[in-house]
């Protein structure tokens, strides 16, 4: 299984998307300062998240999430 996920800042209220096959084990490392872009950023909170059993299906719906119609999908839908 495959995660589509989008976290929050606490601290500044930006969005991080990213992918990954562990999304609980994922969380602990952004939250744990592990993740380069995301350590300066913490706290975060997951806001959102998809599951793909085909990882080429989440690498695009995060490719899509990352465009400017996947970040106004997002702001309409409260994500």
């Amino acid at each position: 299984m495959y995660f589509v996920y989008v976290l929050r800042s606490l601290k500044d209220n930006k969005r991080y998307i990213g992918f990954t096959d562990n999304l609980e084990r994922r969380l602990t490392e952004h939250n744990s300062g592990k993740v380069k872009s995301t350590k300066n950023r913490k706290p975060l909170e997951l806001i959102y998240h998809e599951e793909y059993t085909d990882k080429f299906e989440a690498m695009n719906r995060e490719k899509f999430f990352k465009s400017g119609r996947g970040r106004e999908f997002l702001k309409f839908n409260n994500h």
